[in-house]
């Protein structure tokens, strides 16, 4: 049986930049971010990044929760999900907790899925005597 995946909520986004708008530099940001246009830089931040179908960025990502509908040319690293969306074209090796890839979506690059280690259960000890 198929379990409903979750989606995360990428809640209010706090920077926005648009589809007519070229941004060359880097991003540091403490909330959430959406690129509908184009970046030429590194995003780092400790909230979510959407870029959507018309956004195309060249450089870097760290960040909490990453959708990509649009054109990426980098390495993501995402602490929680990546989503790739049937629109996505990603090109760059990623380092996530969870990864989701829609049927249409294109990725070249290589993956590390990395989730958190469980401490090792505790041996019980053996008493002489």
């Amino acid at each position: 049986m198929l379990r409903k995946r979750e989606t995360p909520s990428y809640g209010e986004i706090d920077t926005i930049i648009g589809a007519d708008t070229v941004f060359t530099g880097k991003i540091t940001a403490k909330g959430s971010v959406r690129i509908d246009g184009g970046l030429q830089g590194d995003i780092t931040t400790n909230g979510d990044i959407v870029i959507g179908d018309t956004g195309r960025v060249d450089g870097n990502i760290c960040a909490r929760n990453v959708l990509i509908a649009g054109h990426m040319k980098g390495n993501v690293v995402a602490s929680g999900k990546l989503e790739l969306a049937n629109t996505a074209r990603i090109t760059g090796d990623l380092k996530v907790s969870s990864l989701v890839i829609d049927d249409g979506a294109v990725f070249q690059g290589t993956c590390q899925m990395d989730k958190p280690e469980k401490p090792a259960p505790a041996k019980p000890e053996l008493k002489m005597g």
